[in-house]
């Protein structure tokens, strides 16, 4: 006799477990997209600076603020969109403002997508720039574009390793008919308690600052020094900061 293959009921089959997917990021700020590579990017300096961080607690520290326009600001942040908007000046009687209004939305996990929407308004004049941005996050590099009537602003940021990072970043502005292009690199060197940043556009202009921390103590002592071969310019600076 042949053997008797015994098939189960259908309802009593084991069911695969629906895959989870996970939940897209929140895309952060909109004036954050490009913060990667321009971190890469020194800042100028110029004359000398002291820094005093001074902390009183984990959740307060001392700041100081000038306040010479009114402005309105708010942001909402859900689990993979933002949006925000910024009032800036309104003036009811006069009928005049200056209204920014952001949207980002994760499309994937690399992807994000959004815009940007400037609106003006006074007596005799109204006007509205519309600016479209993207950005795509791989593992070990970042681009990101943004594209409106009032130029285009493209940057690339790449991780080589932990002690090496560039980025390279172009900027066209239409209403001042003005080009940029520029390249920057972040060297750090973790053993000697030591940052490196340099940098070189289509201006002629080249940069670097050098940071050095000073442990165990809370200082930080940083050197820096331009030069414009366009202008003829050059101007350094020096700066201690604590804390």
């Amino acid at each position: 006799m042949g053997n008797t293959l015994g098939l189960a009921p259908l309802g009593t089959l084991p069911r695969r477990s629906p895959r989870r997917e996970e939940p897209l990021p929140n895309p952060g700020s909109f004036d954050e997209l490009h913060r990667l590579c321009k971190d890469v990017f020194p800042a100028q300096m110029e004359g000398v600076k002291l820094v005093v961080n001074k902390v009183l607690s984990s959740h307060f520290q001392t700041q100081q603020a000038k306040f010479l326009t009114w402005q309105f600001d708010g942001e909402y942040r859900g689990d993979d969109y933002t949006a925000t908007l910024t009032l800036g000046n309104p003036d009811l009687i006069g009928e005049s403002v200056i209204m920014v209004a952001h949207f980002l939305q994760s499309l994937t996990h690399r992807l994000v997508l959004g815009g940007e929407l400037v609106y003006h308004r006074r007596p005799g004049e109204e006007g509205a720039i519309l600016t479209l941005a993207g950005k795509y996050s791989a593992l070990h590099w970042v681009a990101t574009l943004n594209v409106g009537s009032g130029g285009a602003h493209a940057s690339y940021y790449h991780k080589a390793n932990e002690q090496v990072q560039v980025g390279v970043e172009f900027e066209a502005n239409t209403r001042l008919q003005d080009t940029t292009f520029s390249f920057g690199y972040h060297l750090t060197l973790p053993q000697a308690n030591m940052v490196f940043r340099g940098l070189v556009d289509s201006n002629w202009c080249v940069g670097a600052v050098l940071q050095k921390k000073l442990p165990p103590l809370p200082v930080t002592l940083a050197l820096g020094a331009f030069l414009n071969h366009w202008r003829n310019r050059f101007h350094c600076g020096f700066s201690i900061t604590v804390g």
